[in-house]
């Protein structure tokens, strides 16, 4: 089986939570709702890798952003690729920020209530994670 290691970050403002709707120029979960994510490369720490994600996806500096809890790493598998597991490291952060700059990874951002997460088609699990989170 293959694995790939992720980050999966949520930014919280007040009481809502940002969500991205990933582009169609992404490889994988194209047009699915997420947390903002990224292939976590070499030896990396994850909260570092999660650092640069929030940067690199929404354009909020780490001087701008603070950790409120983390998840250890959970194992998810996707019916859209066999033989084929996602290693997630999860991330809840907070921010006073309310500009978001979004690069090409996603297309649409939302500042949603938790609960309303149900309403959108998301990645596998994402609604569990954040409520794990939260």
């Amino acid at each position: 089986m293959r694995s790939t290691r992720i980050v999966t970050s949520f930014i919280k403002n007040n009481e809502k939570i940002l969500i991205l709707k990933r582009s169609d120029k992404v490889k994988s979960m194209k047009g699915l709702w997420s947390g903002i994510s990224g292939i976590i490369e070499n030896n990396e720490k994850p909260s570092d890798r999660a650092k640069i994600e929030i940067l690199e996806e929404i354009g909020i500096k780490r001087e701008k952003i603070t950790l409120i809890k983390y998840l250890e790493k959970i194992t998810i598998r996707s019916p859209q690729y066999k033989n084929h597991e996602w290693e997630v490291f999860s991330f809840l952060f907070e921010t006073k920020e309310t500009k978001i700059k979004l690069n090409w990874e996603n297309s649409q951002f939302k500042w949603i209530n938790i609960y309303e997460l149900k309403n959108y088609e998301t990645v596998p699990n994402l609604e569990k994670i954040l409520l794990d989170l939260w």
